[in-house]
């Protein structure tokens, strides 16, 4: 069952429950496509590393489905930028496009990423 709402991809929040008195659950929408949950799930990590002192004030963050949270766009971009070193590490990249491959949608798929994910990576315009 989807408990979120279909323009919402995925949220954080404190969670006592399963999280413990001082810990945080992660939800995501099960509709979305697999590599836009992992990608969410990257990115919602990211606030918790980047931007917890936040998420301690506001106790919940929700990402709808282009990423905005209710923090400034620099925030978001952070956190996005952290979901795509989690992801599609720099070094690794580098050494799959050593192998010889470069195809974006090989790649994409190799790192479980959607392509438009891979080309932003990359610097390809999408």
């Amino acid at each position: 069952m989807n408990s979120l709402p279909p323009n919402i991809s995925g949220k954080i929040f404190r969670d006592p429950l399963n999280g413990g008195a001082a810990g945080f659950s992660i939800a995501v929408n099960s509709s979305e496509v697999w590599v836009r949950q992992r990608f969410t799930i990257a990115h919602e990590i990211g606030h918790f590393i980047l931007h917890r002192h936040l998420l301690d004030a506001k106790g919940a963050l929700a990402d709808d489905t282009m990423y905005r949270s209710g923090l400034s766009t620099t925030e978001e971009a952070a956190a996005n930028r952290l979901a795509a070193d989690i992801l599609m590490p720099f070094p690794l990249i580098q050494s799959v496009i050593a192998s010889g491959i470069n195809d974006v949608s090989i790649l994409a798929n190799k790192f479980q990423v959607s392509q438009i994910a891979m080309k932003i990576r990359l610097g390809i315009p999408t």
